[in-house]
């Protein structure tokens, strides 16, 4: 290990107070840098644990009685990664092998387990919101947890709230569960619950206002011919952070989420593993976090000043991979050791670690060893792969998949979204079925013959970038269509090529016909650059001659069925009108049971879901985009969301409220998707409660607590003399004690510790509480129940079918949406000529808005209206909340 100087860190430390605490906006702004609609004012010190917190008291007694017992060193240990590629996950922190505990291992990611074998392949995050189950988003994160718990991961890097979806271009959008805030933070919340229910701690990510892959980092975008020093900054003002961007990670912090991974992009010209206003003010202040912050992958960029700006866990470890180089580690234990690191920051970031650990039922006694490699998928080789150290046994092939094929099945079915029917669904026994299209068919190199799916040949089943997993098996549409054929006694022929045109011509001209037509529109992380798309799309058409081909084939076959499997929206204005087209199904990306899921729907076996996002007739039509080109010379690119709120339905009800087909308006718009039944929606009744007024949290916290005493002599924390140096690896130790510079007046400088870091950010004494909070999800009072909607719901058609109701509400005042995403529940299998009851209850969160002034949720004095019905433009039942 090569620790920085004293003075280099100091020297960090001072750069990040001037970005993070500027004096005014215009400080804060770069050199050239465009007009931004924001700053992040400073927000100290980090607001520490709280022993009463609601779910972590048990977990708080459990982590003060371990980390008392730890030296400086082990406590270093525990925030500090190895190293990339230093052991068997993609992350590994230090271990405390004096009291038993290990390298906690730390894994992507959002669908399974990453670079494993013998696991699962889930659907994509946009796929499973696409049922708008939350039992299944439960079961999910807990067959992920599962998997992850069996392989001896201890932190899985899930479930991702970011990006929401701001552009439906964004790279990694279908990572998370659609394009409302209010939707994203269910999806975050039961996923989590799901992951830790299962004994492992989830990592909710990447927070936040993550929505491209362009200039995400400085190093990537050089690597693709863009010279940037610094990421790109998302400028956002602070009521569309609170209620767009911030607010589904509130629901995952109230459901008890263990960490959160903060982003690479800068948030208003400030680092988000930095930006104090973000980690210590709105996380940690307001929405009471009481887990842990990690960095992504190389997103720290300063020492001391990242930590007390809120940030509990640096991974990898190194500055830059394979490097040796840590702004933590040794460092670290330095500025504990010559006061730059307040004690109890140290001891607080230790506590966080280990509570979340035992909060999702860890324990020291029955940890289960990490039983795979990341690098390799042979049996023996390195455990530390950098150094090429430690060759053992380091793949064990353990299989932990278990039934988790039957719930994949399920899920993807479900959230399978039916747009246009005009009654060639379900099949029922077709005559001929002509499968056309390469997205039908298998990549001619496997499943996994593109790393990290980083290609899009045969099938689109899965996103690209560290989201992945490896797939044990994957089962095509075409494999899945041709056994049902064969069951049915149906002719069953294929053409599994786009460019195929006179072999496909040949086959769909031909009588009773039954065309299905494949095609696809790929993204992912920006690491990888498929056929011109670095990450993020660069269009939203269909890839590989797709609409061409669907146009084609319904220019001559009469009953033609699209099938789409892409991460979002596509524009369909071309070709969706077309009589000949009789129906149109997205499949999203579903995982290993891909055939089997779209066969479920295709054949009426199961119930389809709705869309999580708005379908336009344009590009443009979104108000948003991504920003491809550097706009700011060498500095950060500057990327303003002038939109504000207006994302998705929520901009597409403001400019074009019309019907389909007006200038302007949805082709399909947010929760809609056909049923195999028909439903009346009646009855609604507005029950509201006697709760008391919204009051403001006041009084102080109590001091800052720390744990354990430890030795102030360097010569007491040097490398050890009986531990052989490992090239690479991250230590906690120091490797000189002869320097005698100390942060207190360093002679470089000549600045005390009080002056090169922000104001406030080493002080422990008792902090007055922010109004917005109280406890896990802010202030108790938010979650008051002031309202229960209700209405009956009867199945109107012939076919038992599921239904899934949505809640929408006015907030009303000026530049405030139409209406937005308040409540909504899958009920499922409802017999035809069945009324049920649907029930929603409405928050004072949920009839909020954020006062920039106040800083605190308010509901104004405008009058509120609530629509229920079955998708943010079909909605029957409306009533105003007095």
């Amino acid at each position: 290990m090569k620790p920085l100087t004293v003075a280099a860190a100091l020297q960090l430390a001072l750069a990040d107070a001037q970005v993070v605490a500027p004096a005014n906006p215009e400080q804060n702004a770069q050199p050239n840098a465009q007009p931004r609609l924001a700053f992040s004012p400073p927000h100290y010190p980090s607001p520490w644990m709280d022993p009463q917190a609601d779910g972590w008291e048990a977990a708080y007694a459990k982590a003060k009685e371990f980390v008392s017992q730890l030296t400086l060193p082990e406590k270093v240990n525990l925030t500090t990664g190895i190293g990339w590629m230093g052991g068997n996950c993609v992350g590994n922190t230090g271990s405390v092998p004096r009291l038993g505990l290990h390298s906690l291992c730390l894994q992507d990611g959002p669908l399974g387990l990453r670079f494993s074998d013998y696991n699962s392949a889930f659907p994509v995050g946009v796929t499973a919101a696409a049922s708008w189950s939350k039992h299944l988003w439960n079961a999910r994160g807990k067959a992920m947890g599962q998997e992850a718990r069996g392989k001896g991961v201890d932190v899985l890097l899930g479930p991702v709230s970011g990006p929401i979806g701001r552009a439906p271009e964004g790279g990694r959008n279908a990572e998370g569960f659609g394009s409302d805030p209010y939707l994203q933070g269910q999806g975050l919340a039961r996923t989590s619950e799901g992951i830790e229910q299962a004994g492992v701690i989830a990592c909710a990510k990447h927070y936040v206002a993550n929505e491209q892959e362009h200039f995400r980092q400085s190093g990537e975008a050089k690597g693709y011919g863009v010279n940037i020093d610094e990421a790109l900054s998302s400028n956002v003002d602070d009521k569309t952070m609170h209620e767009v961007y911030a607010w589904p990670f509130v629901d995952a912090v109230k459901a008890g989420v263990g960490s959160i991974m903060c982003s690479y992009n800068q948030i208003n010209n400030s680092y988000g593993c930095q930006n104090s206003r973000l980690l210590n003010g709105i996380l940690k202040g307001e929405m009471g976090f009481q887990g842990f912050v990690m960095s992504d992958w190389q997103a720290q960029h300063s020492g001391i000043a990242s930590a007390v700006a809120g940030l509990d866990m640096t991974m990898p470890g190194d500055t830059v991979f394979n490097s040796g180089k840590s702004f933590w580690g040794g460092n670290l234990t330095l500025g504990a050791i010559n006061g730059t690191l307040p004690v109890w920051r140290l001891d607080d970031m230790a506590m966080r670690i280990m509570a979340a650990y035992f909060k999702a039922g860890k324990t020291i006694e029955n940890q289960i060893e990490t039983n795979f490699n990341s690098w390799t998928r042979d049996s023996y080789g390195h455990s530390d792969a950098a150094a090429k150290e430690n060759w053992q046994r380091i793949n064990k092939q353990v299989d932990v998949r278990a039934d988790h094929a039957n719930h994949i099945r399920e899920s993807a079915a479900k959230g399978t979204v039916i747009l246009k029917n005009t009654g060639s669904l379900p099949l029922q026994r077709p005559k001929f079925l002509a499968v056309i299209g390469e997205d039908a068919g298998p990549n001619p190199k496997g499943p996994n013959g593109c790393p990290d799916r980083g290609c899009d040949d045969g099938t689109l089943a899965m996103i690209w970038g560290s989201g992945t997993s490896n797939f044990p098996y994957l089962v095509t549409p075409d494999s899945a269509l041709q056994r049902q054929a064969v069951q049915d006694g149906t002719r069953y022929e294929n053409v599994l090529s786009n460019y195929a045109w006179e072999q496909t011509q040949a086959l769909v001209s031909q009588p009773n016909a039954t065309a299905v037509v494949f095609a696809n529109a790929a993204s992912g992380e920006g690491y990888i650059t498929v056929d011109g798309n670095i990450g993020d799309r660069k269009n939203l058409t269909l890839w590989k001659n797709g609409d061409d081909l669907i146009k084609n084939v319904s220019a001559i076959n009469p009953n033609t069925i699209v099938v789409i499997h892409s991460v979002g929206p596509v524009i369909l204005t071309d070709w969706y009108n077309n009589p000949n087209i009789t129906a149109i199904v997205w499949a999203g990306q579903p995982g290993q049971e891909s055939g089997n899921s779209l066969t479920d729907i295709l054949y009426g076996k199961s119930s389809p879901g709705r869309s999580p996002f708005t379908w336009g007739p344009s590009r443009e039509s979104y108000g948003t985009d991504v920003l491809y080109e550097a706009n700011n010379g060498n500095g950060a690119p500057q990327s303003d969301f002038t939109e504000g709120v207006f994302i998705d339905y929520r901009h597409f009800d403001k400019v074009a409220p019309g019907k389909a087909g007006q200038p302007g308006a949805p082709l399909y718009e947010f929760g809609f998707g056909l049923s195999w039944s028909t439903f009346k929606y009646s009855n609604l009744r507005i029950e509201k409660h006697n709760v008391a007024g919204y009051q403001p949290a006041v009084g102080d916290t109590e001091q800052a607590p720390t744990f354990g005493e430890f030795s102030r002599n360097m010569d007491d924390h040097s490398f050890p003399a009986g531990i052989r140096y490992v090239n690479q690896w991250i230590y906690p130790w120091l490797n000189s004690t002869s320097s005698g510079l100390e942060a207190s007046a360093d002679p470089e400088y000549g600045q005390t510790a009080e002056e090169f870091l922000p104001q406030g950010a080493t002080d422990g004494k008792p902090q007055h509480r922010l109004p917005a909070s109280g406890a896990c999800g802010g202030n108790r009072q938010l979650w008051d129940i002031m309202y229960t909607v209700t209405c009956q719901i009867t199945n109107t058609g012939k076919r038992m079918t599921d239904e899934i109701p949505q809640v929408y509400v006015s907030l009303g005042g000026e530049n405030e949406p139409v209406r937005v995403l308040r409540g909504f529940e899958r009920i499922e299998r409802i017999e035809p000529g069945k009324t049920v009851t649907f029930r929603a209850d409405l928050t004072r969160r949920d009839l909020s808005n954020w006062d920039v002034v106040a800083q605190n949720w308010v509901i104004t004095k405008y009058p509120k209206k609530v629509w229920v019905g079955s998708s943010s433009r079909n909605l029957p039942l409306q009533a105003e909340l007095v």
